[in-house]
Parts: structure tokens; C-alpha cells; sequence
């Protein structure tokens, strides 16, 4: 027992006055590749697209969050992975969205796109419960699109989300001041409604952007821009009705997108792998994203996150199904 004292100096002598700290910090691990359906040595590659696009990870969440990886960069990796692979036959690209912010979907959809380029394989965008604006619009990278017969897609166009608490503030008595360079410096500000001068500006900017994403559609379905024109009107569309507009080229499930897809990679046989962090849940093709579903994270707290975006960083322009 008397040693014990003398073991306790030894070891702060050894130590000297280093300070010894311990990082709890969960790390993010690499990616794990698991078969969730089929044989052979072939490949087809699930990347999963879901919740609502955004270029980084929410600012607000339900209590202590597990680490998380931004969807872009989650979406690069994964294709990255992918395209060292020779094994890699096809890509499935499930998508379950009402889009977000123009640029994550843009990104998005440019992602898919030259990785198609680079690999020169089949591509086939999978439409579950939504695909909706940027939702359908990252589908528009991929050779065909396809729909589950229940899957709402369309609302093609984009929407400023912007807040006007300019009543509030009067009601409490509380009367923001800005001195500005000029009058537009502040335009979108959530403390005084648009001037019909800022209105044009925002609306402009709006048109540029529907544009391209009209665009797109006609280079990628191979329909006339006045077509486009004509049902982008921001609604939604079954898929039936998607298909009768040619958005999408199929109705069909997601065990039948598979099939189609083993057909488009010219294989016989085929395993569907998915990429995912150790430990999480990978059983099957209907199995949920991580990143959509780490710390049991809600749409609540997606949806809280991008409304916080508004309130800290102004107007956000959208390619959003937003009801």
C-alpha cells in the first residue's frame, strides 16, 4: 500500500507538466460499402438524395447531434468513391426532395452530371415520395428519370423566402435604423416592406433563374422551351401526369429501377451497394439516408434550420416546393 504514493510522483514526474487531454469529439469515419441486394462481381452504385437541399448543415437541431457531413460534400464523396471503383457498373440516384437553395441544387445536379461524363455510365434518377423543384431539377443530370406511381414532382420555379416583421416591430414600439450607401443597399430587409422599385429587382433576379432552370429541362427532356414555359408554372404534377408532360420517362418502383438498370449496364448480375458511415443503418435499398436521418434529426428541424437562415443571413432564393 505504501507504494502506491510513489507510483503517483513516478508517474508525474514521467509526465512532467504536460497537460493531458482527452478529445471526446465524435469523428466522422470513411465510407463503408455494404450489398443490400444481389450477386456478382458487378456493381450498381445508390446514392441517396434526400430532405431539403442545402449548400451546409442546419444551424438549429433537437438536442446534441451525432457528427454529420453536409449533403454536397457527403454526395461528392460518395461519387468519388464510386468512380475509382471498376467494379461500378451503374448509379441509381434516389431522390426524396422538395429542393432547397438554388445553388445546392445546381451543385448537385452538376455533381451527377460529370461524374456521368467521367464514368460513362448509366445514370437513373429515382423519384420516391418527392422530387419536387430542386428536387427534380438534380434529377435532370441523369440519363432517365423515374417516378413510384404515388410520387409527386413538378413545382418548377423559383421562390424568394424572406420575412416581414415590419407590423411587429411597430406594434412594440421598436424602430430599426439603417444608413446606407444606397437606396437598394437593404432591399429584402425584414424590417421594412419592398419598395415596388425592389419588387422589379427581386423579380429580375427570380426570372434569371427560372430561366435556367427551363433551360435545363429542355436541353435534358428535349421539350420546347415554350412548352416548358406553358406547365412550369410552379404546380405539382403526379406521376402520370409527369409522364404525359415528359418529364419523366417511366412510372415505376424501386426494385423495377434496379432491373432497369442492371439492363442499362449490359450485366446479368449485379449487386445494389450503398456507401454509409460505420454503424448505420444499411439493410435494404429502401433504406433511409444517413444524413437525413443522424440523431434521429426530424423535418422539423430541417425546415427550423433554413427559417433561421432567413432570419440571420436575409432573402434566399429557392428551388423549394414549400406548400
Amino acid at each position: 500500500m505504501r507504494c502506491a504514493p510513489l507510483i503517483t510522483v513516478l508517474v508525474l514526474l514521467l509526465s512532467g507538466c504536460s497537460v493531458v487531454s482527452i478529445d471526446l469529439t465524435p469523428r466522422i469515419r470513411p465510407l463503408d460499402e455494404t450489398t443490400v441486394e444481389g450477386h456478382g462481381a458487378a456493381k450498381i452504385v445508390m446514392l441517396d438524395l434526400s430532405g431539403v437541399f442545402e449548400d451546409d448543415l442546419p444551424t438549429f437541431s433537437l438536442g446534441t447531434p451525432a457528427p454529420r457531413v453536409p449533403l454536397i460534400a457527403r454526395v461528392q464523396e460518395e461519387l468519388r468513391k464510386a468512380e475509382k471503383d471498376d467494379e461500378v457498373k451503374a448509379l441509381i440516384v434516389r431522390i426524396n426532395s422538395p429542393g432547397g437553395t438554388i445553388t445546392a441544387s445546381d451543385i448537385l445536379h452538376r455533381e451527377i452530371y460529370e461524374f456521368k461524363q467521367r464514368t460513362k455510365i448509366p445514370v437513373i434518377a429515382a423519384i420516391m415520395d418527392v422530387g419536387a423543384s430542386g428536387g427534380y431539377y438534380a434529377a435532370l443530370a441523369a440519363d432517365t428519370i423515374v417516378a413510384t406511381p404515388t410520387a409527386i414532382t413538378g413545382s418548377i420555379g423559383v421562390v424568394m423566402l424572406t420575412v416581414n416583421a415590419h407590423g411587429l416591430m411597430e406594434k412594440i414600439g421598436v424602430a430599426p435604423l439603417a444608413i446606407k450607401s444606397g437606396a437598394m443597399k437593404d432591399a429584402g430587409s425584414p424590417f421594412r416592406p419592398l419598395t415596388p422599385e425592389e419588387r422589379a429587382v427581386f423579380q429580375g433576379l427570380i426570372d434569371d433563374m427560372f430561366a435556367r432552370f427551363v433551360k435545363l429541362i429542355v436541353q435534358s427532356r428535349k421539350i420546347s422551351e415554350e412548352r416548358v414555359r406553358q406547365f412550369a408554372d410552379g404546380r405539382i404534377y403526379t406521376a402520370q401526369q409527369a409522364l404525359e408532360l415528359g418529364l419523366i420517362d417511366k412510372v415505376a418502383y424501386l426494385d423495377q429501377v434496379v432491373v432497369m438498370a442492371r439492363k442499362a449496364a449490359g450485366v446479368d448480375e449485379a449487386r445494389v451497394v450503398v456507401y454509409h458511415r460505420p454503424k448505420e443503418y444499411a439493410a435494404s435499398i429502401y433504406a433511409g439516408a444517413p444524413v437525413a436521418q443522424a440523431s434521429g434529426e426530424s423535418a422539423l428541424s430541417q425546415i427550423a434550420g433554413t427559417f433561421g437562415g432567413l432570419s440571420g443571413s436575409g432573402p434566399r432564393f429557392m428551388y423549394l416546393w414549400w406548400p
